[in-house]
């Protein structure tokens, strides 16, 4: 599996942490998210699963909360791995994000998570603004395929 980010780091121990994440396409555009936490990262929507969830049940989960929309998920598209601390949970991780094509159903409500803001991109751009190298790896494999 294709490792992203930030070198592994021999003194520390790693969480393992997998995640599900959508590429959620509306013709032309992505739906983003920004998280304005620590630092400004804008992402794919999703996150990590918690135990006794599935990948689908965390990505649905993960997609109300920090965006407001209801999707539907067509498919899997891949996996990747990144090694890297996660301020908010104050812990290092090895995550597993499992990557999937969904659309947006229809939106219920604001993002739920705070520092989140829902972003709907131009998908020509949406590949330059996301701030994880596998993420933008991923959107570019998908939108070379529409």
């Amino acid at each position: 599996m294709r490792r992203y980010g930030q070198s592994v780091k021999s003194d520390v121990q790693y969480r393992h942490r997998p995640g599900a994440y959508g590429i959620i396409m509306r013709k032309d555009q992505i739906l983003l998210t920004r998280e304005d936490l620590t630092d400004v990262e804008i992402q794919l929507p999703g996150g990590g699963i918690d135990a006794g969830e599935t990948a689908l049940q965390a990505l649905h989960r993960e997609c109300l909360e920090e965006t407001g929309w209801k999707i539907q998920i067509d498919q899997r598209v891949g996996a990747y791995q990144r090694f890297t601390y996660m301020p908010d949970y104050g812990f290092w991780a090895q995550k597993i994000c499992h990557i999937y094509i969904c659309r947006p159903v229809f939106k219920l409500h604001d993002p739920l998570e705070a520092f989140h803001t829902t972003i709907w991109a131009n998908a020509a751009d949406a590949v330059n603004q996301l701030t994880n190298q596998g993420d933008r790896d991923f959107l570019a494999a998908v939108l070379s395929r529409y």
